[in-house]
This record gives structure tokens, sequence and C-alpha cells, in this order.
């Protein structure tokens, strides 16, 4: 890679830190792309000492994080202290999660990293420090739209096994269901559609449209929003020439035989795509924004304040967010 990865802090008080000296301390091992860390190295040189392991750091620019990474750790200083110990978020920790993602972004706009891989973030403590977005992905859309109008963001969770985009993301299942349209339906399968072609590599993406109801509403007898609102998102859909099927039966979309067949489920609401997907991958899948005019990939996973300084977390899913970042990061985009 030409350029490094830029991986944010995420909470402080986290597992943030624990994954990130993990993954660097067996980069050579896995042969990982280069990264850093957007930061502040005294909060990691505390938690690498929690975790009993030697890690040397380097405070740099990001201009001088590939050269640095065989040796030490990248940070390159935000400025905003992070001084929670670990499951303890204090009053920095919303400040210090939300400077890193800011300078993350700005880091790649300005090409001086190919892509933002974004550690996990503890919404109550943004949320009480007057965060105003549901999350990373709508935050990162208002970023990416600075100056002009704010991308569609797209969440997208990939593995090896599946890949699944909800249309509906964070809502109560009643209001999911009273906000699904056939535009929303079409305008979130279009962006994946142009997505899988320019950031994955295929030509022709396939894609497998979920019912919203029981057997995808049995002709109308459990519901009639599939013939109403999916069916003709997914006619919409193909009269674009984009290879969509369905409404399909939730039930039968996710065995093996069934998933060789499309690259990508479309789901109508949260738990429709990510029961499946965390099922099948719980340790490697991957949280992926589309739609953004800059790749951001994430782990699958959140804070775990729980275990946060104590060793247990797995590195496993920021590993696969690095990977796939730097595998996007380099299929020249169409």
């Amino acid at each position: 890679m030409t350029k490094p990865l830029a991986l944010t802090l995420g909470e402080p008080a986290g597992i943030g830190p624990d994954i990130t000296i993990k993954a660097w301390l067996r980069r050579h091992e896995l042969k990982l792309p280069p990264f850093y860390l957007l930061g502040d190295s005294d909060l990691l040189d505390k938690r690498a000492r929690a975790l009993d392991v030697e890690v040397r750091l380097a405070e740099v620019t990001a201009q001088e994080a590939i050269a640095a990474f065989a040796d030490a750790l990248p940070v390159v200083s935000t400025g905003a202290p992070a001084t929670a110990a670990p499951g303890r978020p204090d009053g920095n920790s919303a400040n210090a999660a939300i400077t890193s993602i800011r300078q993350a972004v700005g880091d790649v706009i300005a090409g001086r990293a190919s892509a933002v891989v974004t550690n996990p973030i503890a919404k109550s403590v943004l949320y009480s420090a007057g965060f105003n977005h549901p999350g990373h992905t709508e935050f990162l859309a208002e970023l990416a739209g600075s100056g002009g109008r704010a991308p569609q963001p797209v969440m997208m969770l990939w593995s090896p096994a599946l890949a699944v985009v909800p249309v509906t993301i964070h809502l109560a299942l009643r209001e999911a269901i009273a906000n699904l349209t056939t535009e929303q339906i079409v305008s979130t399968s279009r962006i994946v559609a142009q997505s899988l072609r320019a950031r994955f590599g295929i030509a022709q993406p396939r894609l497998a449209i979920s019912g919203l109801n029981p057997h995808a509403g049995e002709d109308g007898s459990l519901g009639t929003e599939d013939q109403t609102i999916v069916a003709p998102a997914v006619q919409a859909l193909r009269d674009e020439g984009i290879d969509a099927r369905g409404p399909l039966p939730a039930d039968t979309m996710f065995h093996a035989a069934a998933r060789a067949t499309y690259d990508c489920a479309i789901c109508m609401y949260h738990d429709q795509a990510l029961i499946p997907i965390k099922t099948l991958a719980f340790d490697d899948a991957v949280n992926v924004t589309l739609g953004l005019p800059f790749i951001r990939t994430s782990p699958d996973h959140g804070t775990a304040f729980d275990i946060a300084g104590t060793g247990r977390a797995s590195p496993a899913s920021l590993i696969a967010a690095l990977r796939l970042a730097e595998r996007m990061a380099e299929i020249p985009s169409r």
C-alpha cells in the first residue's frame, strides 16, 4: 500500500485500545496492512501495561506511519486527551472519540490515508456529551457532506460467508415497518450494487431482496407490504438493469445453497440482516459503510467495557476490518 489506513481510537474506556495493540503485535505474522491510530499515546502506553505486553509507540505524522509501522505502533496525536480507565468512561471520552473520527476522515479526504477503520464507540457516552447522531454511520455521512448535501449512508455487514444490508437500521420494529418504502429499498439497493462493482470488483452484482413478512407475505394473506412495497422495488431495480430477486422468504435465504446464488442480501430491518451474519461469522464479520466518498470499515462488535484491559478481547474482527479496507482500497474504483 502506498498510503496507510487511518484507525480511530473509538471509546477510550472500551476494548479499542486493546485490540489495536493486539492487531499490531501480529502485524508480521498476519502480514497486516500499515495503519496508524489517531489518539493519545499515553492512553495506549497505560493500556499496554494493563495488558502486560511490550509495545513500542511512535508519535508520527500520517505520512510517516508506513515507515514506522514495522518497528512501532504509529500514533498520530489528535491533541485530545484520553484519560479513561478500562471500563470507565470519563469526561474526556466523548471528545477523544469524536476528534479521532473527524481527523481520520480529514486524513482520507486530504489523501494522507487510504481508508478509515473505526474502533467501537459508546453511543450513550457520546449522547451525554451532546452528540446528535444515531451512530458512526450518520456522523460519517455528515463529515463526508461538508459544504454540500450529505450522501445516503448504507450499512453493510460483510464476511466471506455472507454480506447483508438492512434497509431500516436502528429503529424499533414497529417504526421500521412504518418507515419502509419502495423508494428506500431502491435507493439502498442501488448504492449496494454500485459499491459491489466499484469497491468489491463484482462486475454484475446479484442482490437477494428479502420479504418483510413471514413467507414473504404468502400472497397477501400474511400482510400486504411485500406486494405493495417490496415487489415494486424489485421490479424497479430490474428495470434499471440490476440483478435483483425477491421478495424472498427470509427463513430460507441464508442456508449455504441459497447464499451461493447472490452477492448480498438486502433485508428489511436490522435483526433480519444481523442475526444470520452474526450466527455465521460472529468473529470475522466487518461493518462497512457504503455510499460515502471514502472507504470505511469497522469491527462488528461493541466496546465490551466488561473485558476492557483484561486481555480477553479478540482482535479478529478488527483484523478482518483492516484487511477488507486494504482490499477495497486496492481495487480500482469504477
